[in-house]
């Protein structure tokens, strides 16, 4: 095993690159030990299974994309910060496929409460703070922020919108023009 030097991190790191050259879910310890030219065996002296390789991958992603996000829109409010924080998720799904897929892995509620899954949806909530959104109204726009996001990009990395005009990006753009004014005049009554 020191022939190749395996380590926990090292482990991680090539199976989120892996994963965005196979897919997540083709992300296996076997396929992993094939990568390293090693017995899967010699893997578990550092990972516990295939779940928890998903998980530290998963980890890993929400913490790459917290801290680009934080990063696009540290000193910006409303449409910027808005504008900023969704690029960010694009650009990261179409550079990163299978580490995207990875961050919207399932994780166990203690695991998820310690990972930068928390500072996502405080991101979320503090561009939301720049609409003035009480709660549950807060809540249900951090909800549809996240399906638009989530969905959009899963449909164009998919080449949902590869055949037909207008551009992706232009639709992009269009959209988040459309969920900057949703914000502004979010309806309120019940």
């Amino acid at each position: 095993m020191a022939r190749v030097g395996l380590t926990p991190q090292r482990l991680v790191r090539a199976g989120a690159d892996l994963a965005d050259e196979i897919g997540f879910e083709q992300t296996t310890p076997a396929e992993l030990a094939r990568r390293f030219g090693v017995k899967t065996a010699s893997l578990y002296s550092h990972l516990k299974n295939a779940h928890d390789l998903k998980t530290k991958i998963a980890l890993m992603a929400l913490e790459e994309l917290a801290d680009q996000v934080s990063a696009a829109v540290a000193g910006r409010a409303g449409k910027d910060a808005l504008t900023a924080f969704a690029n960010v998720y694009r650009d990261y799904a179409i550079k990163h496929p299978g580490r995207f897929a990875a961050a919207q892995f399932r994780l166990d509620p203690e695991t998820a409460a310690t990972s930068a899954g928390v500072r996502h949806a405080q991101m979320t909530r503090a561009i939301l703070r720049g609409y003035d959104l009480a709660e549950p109204h807060q809540t249900h726009a951090v909800r549809l922020l996240g399906s638009v996001f989530s969905g959009y990009v899963s449909l164009e990395t998919a080449g949902a919108f590869s055949h037909s005009a207008p551009d992706a990006q232009e639709s992009w753009t269009e959209i988040l023009n459309a969920l900057d004014t949703l914000l502004r005049t979010w309806p309120t009554a019940s």
